[in-house]
């Protein structure tokens, strides 16, 4: 791809500081929930200490690491580095005051490393939010991680919320005074996989905590005043668990009550560990159809005044969100109308959406776009293929 004609020109316009300042370099973990993917991102733990987890293959073979507060410290200044390296770029083209568009142009242009990338990003959507990496920085000792915090804070005092994942044992053991001292700091929220609220199905899936572990983490968290956001995996019980996994984990979160609430629909590939149950039959996977009527009974009995969000692209109808409980009536309505759709229509819109083309129910009326899939399953079918195991492969690249 050809570097736009500014490009050319504005890298013979850099004298060495500048050159140098883009150099900088700061480490990266390898994930962050959707929801800060504008986030500067500043990686205080490396991988998981627990990792033990069924459906999550990200940190296996991966050691679990605390980074000194000097590493991230170091990271914290190569950023503001970088930063700097940005807006001195945009005042020497006479765009200085135009910073957001020219960190936005600059982030596209991916020969300058990742690092540049994630901060040119984060400058061009205004510079308010900065994640925590990786899986559990909540488990650091709690001055360390106020100093981090702090520092972050002082460095860039344009940030307006700073968010982190824990988990739920890790906030549970957390003092109250503790977690009153991240938030005081400014750690606005913290982002918890909850996953199920199942015990039995906690000891499968090797969660390493209990409901009530969940329960008191959840609660002393927003008894701190940080933000809660707590994840649910819509099919992690499988055929045999299903019933409970919906109602327990509702009943859970309706003792928790957290700010957010999101769905992330499991997947299962190679990498992970419940693949291996899957293979020998110990796990049954759900069709999507149950998939769907398993959320429809988690969110009635859902008694919550959390926001539900349904943001991830491995859930089949994300426009099942919005306030609980003034909401919770239009969620069911969608996921009714997608019930009662003949089965044909619900194969189409399945294949439609996960191959990219539908984001609504709305969109099956969209004739172009139904034929188009209409089509694509009748080829699949002619080639004596599968769509349901077509539509498994295509998932496979969400992960």
């Amino acid at each position: 791809m050809p570097i736009p004609l500014q490009y050319a020109k504005m890298r013979r316009m850099l004298d060495y500081t500048v050159t140098e300042k883009l150099r900088q370099t700061f480490e990266l973990g390898p994930i962050r929930p959707p929801s800060e993917a504008n986030s500067l991102l500043i990686r205080a733990t490396r991988n998981c200490p627990w990792n033990r987890c069924q459906f999550c293959p990200i940190y296996k073979g991966s050691k679990f690491e605390l980074r000194s507060v000097e590493e991230i410290i170091k990271d914290i200044e190569a950023v503001e580095a970088i930063s700097e390296g940005i807006k001195e770029i945009a005042r020497r083209t006479g765009r200085g005051d135009k910073v957001r568009e020219e960190a936005a142009m600059l982030s596209n242009q991916l020969q300058y490393g990742q690092c540049v990338h994630n901060v040119a990003r984060w400058l061009a959507t205004r510079g308010k939010s900065a994640f925590l990496q990786d899986s559990n920085t909540l488990i650091m000792r709690t001055p360390e991680l106020t100093q981090v915090i702090t520092l972050l804070r002082k460095t860039f005092p344009s940030l307006n919320r700073v968010t982190t994942y824990g988990r739920s044992h890790t906030a549970a053991r957390k003092s109250l005074a503790e977690l009153k001292e991240l938030k005081d700091a400014g750690l606005d929220r913290i982002h918890i996989g909850l996953e199920t609220g199942y015990d039995p199905l906690l000891v499968y899936i090797e969660k390493g905590c209990t409901a009530k572990n969940h329960i008191e983490g959840g609660k002393k968290v927003k008894e701190a005043g940080i933000s809660l956001c707590e994840y649910v995996m819509p099919g992690l019980g499988g055929k045999k668990m299903s019933q409970e996994h919906a109602r327990e984990t509702a009943r859970v979160l309706n003792e928790i009550d957290p700010d957010y609430i999101r769905l992330r629909s499991l997947h299962i590939t190679p990498a992970m560990p419940l693949w291996t149950k899957l293979q020998n039959g110990d796990f049954e996977l759900q069709t999507e159809d149950e998939v769907v009527k398993e959320i429809g009974l988690f969110i009635e009995n859902l008694q919550v005044t959390s926001y539900l969000k349904s943001d991830h692209t491995l859930n089949l109808l994300m426009e099942v969100e919005g306030k609980m409980p003034e909401d919770k009536e239009k969620c069911l309505n969608i996921i009714n109308k997608y019930l009662s759709l003949p089965d044909e229509e619900r194969l189409n819109f399945n294949f439609g959406n996960r191959a990219g083309l539908y984001n609504r129910l709305a969109d099956l009326s969209d004739s172009y776009k139904h034929d188009r899939i209409e089509e694509a399953i009748k080829h699949l079918r002619a080639q004596g293929s599968n769509v349901e195991e077509a539509i498994f492969k295509i998932k496979n690249s969400f992960i």
